[in-house]
């Protein structure tokens, strides 16, 4: 094992860094901290390692003060918990000039070695090095780096390409537009559309559509069998198959696994209702579904009202279900909460005690600043905006929130007497909604 770390040492040294396509995400660094990319499969953990070796050369540091290594490399076949201390003894013999000052060590699909966490403790307890870490979804969650790591870790989650990522990394413009011209709304709007069907995995932009399809359908595939039934090891495909059936072709709708249950019995498929509470949660932790609670200090509220449930990316809704005008609104809503989740809200919904709903109160983690949205793809139907602006003002007057946002797909103005309600269209309204 000596010898091949010692290789892998060298390799990295004289390659290239590969080019990538800058994210919005950065790794928090604290020094006695791991750093940890966490999310969904093909989501670009690996890439957002490769950008951070970047800053770190930017930012001064000699490429021999850092070491990045990939244990899905076949050449590791073996390496156990034990070889960690090889990494140090090599790197040292190579540099003992750097025992002096931090050096960085990235991994990459690091849960590939049991016992991973023991040397990382160790290292951040007892040595000059700046630990970062990737993991797939299957077995590196952010419970059980909790766990693993005691306190010890600062987790990023990493997601598909926001709207703004899309934007530079399809080169439709080469910095975010600041004010918006005629010329410049159109090529926003035909990119909101794109996006809005293409979706923000990195892998499959600028490929012909069958193809995007049946790569997107295959991540579907990798998560079912590598992150819940290898892991959990589940036995009723079937009915875990049907599970992610029903959701992607009814999200950002409230979702109830007892009536999934019936659905299944009537079916004639077997499986019990704790077992679908389980591939439920077991979804959810591997990044492809997302839950929303209703907004109620009442324990039993948030139980008689199900959650909704959302998908990570709405090409990948779009590969899984068909599309049409009926579930364009819901489409647009999984893309405002998948948004509103990436830079750093915690999201419900409201059932005001007037009357209505509001899709989403979402409160900010970093501040503590409450936003209430609602989603309507078109308001120019008049009871159909009356009855979103209805919900919207009686959740205002309940929790007492002065102002509120309806997002659509392409109208944009002011409503009430204060203009306390902004109607914004959602390629505008993305370009807003900025990252901590």
């Amino acid at each position: 094992m000596k010898t091949i770390l010692s290789q892998l040492f060298d390799d990295f040294q004289e390659r290239e860094l590969p080019s990538c396509k800058r994210r919005e995400q950065q790794f928090s660094s604290i020094p006695g901290k791991a750093n940890v990319a966490i999310g969904m499969r093909r989501t670009g953990k690996t890439f957002f390692v490769y950008q951070k070796i970047d800053d770190l050369l930017g930012a001064g540091i000699t490429k021999d003060r850092i070491f990045y290594l990939n244990f899905e490399d076949d050449r590791l076949f073996g390496f156990t918990v034990n070889d960690f201390q090889t990494i140090l003894d090599v790197y040292y013999a190579k540099y003992p000039d750097n025992r002096g000052t931090t050096v960085y060590f990235l991994f990459d699909e690091i849960q590939c070695v049991e016992h991973w966490e023991q040397f990382v403790r160790r290292v951040l307890d007892s040595e000059n090095i700046q630990i970062y870490l990737t993991g797939s979804s299957a077995k590196l969650l952010s419970k059980e780096i909790a766990t693993s790591l005691r306190g010890r870790a600062l987790v990023s989650e990493i997601f598909p390409f926001s709207f703004t990522e899309f934007l530079l990394a399809n080169s439709i413009f080469s910095r975010i537009p600041q004010s918006f011209s005629s010329t410049t709304q159109a090529k926003l709007r035909k990119a909101a559309a794109n996006y809005f069907a293409v979706g923000g995995f990195p892998e499959v932009q600028n490929i012909q559509r069958h193809l995007r399809t049946e790569i997107l359908q295959g991540y579907i595939d990798a998560v079912l069998l590598k992150d819940v039934v290898e892991r959990h090891r589940v036995s009723n495909v079937t009915a875990l198959k049907y599970l992610i059936q029903s959701i992607t072709h009814a999200s950002g709708c409230q979702f109830s696994v007892n009536k999934f249950y019936n659905m299944l019995k009537s079916m004639t498929v077997k499986c019990t209702k704790n077992n679908l509470y389980e591939y439920l949660d077991y979804l959810i932790e591997a990044y492809l579904f997302y839950r929303v609670p209703i907004h109620s200090r009442s324990e039993k509220a948030r139980i008689v009202n199900p959650a909704k449930i959302y998908t990570i990316d709405t090409g990948l809704l779009n590969a899984l279900t068909y599309r049409n005008v009926a579930n364009d609104g819901l489409f647009l809503e999984n893309l405002v909460f998948m948004h509103l989740r990436r830079v750093g809200y915690e999201v419900e919904y409201l059932h005001p005690r007037a009357g209505g709903e509001v899709d989403f109160v979402a409160r900010r983690k970093s501040t503590g600043e409450v936003v209430l949205i609602q989603v309507c793809w078109d308001i120019s139907d008049p009871k159909t905006f009356r009855r979103e602006l209805t919900g919207l003002q009686n959740g205002m007057q309940e929790l007492s929130i002065k102002s509120g946002t309806i997002i659509t797909w392409d109208d944009e103005s002011t409503t009430s007497k204060d203009g306390d309600i902004a109607i914004i269209p959602v390629w505008k309204w993305l370009l807003g909604m900025k990252l901590d």
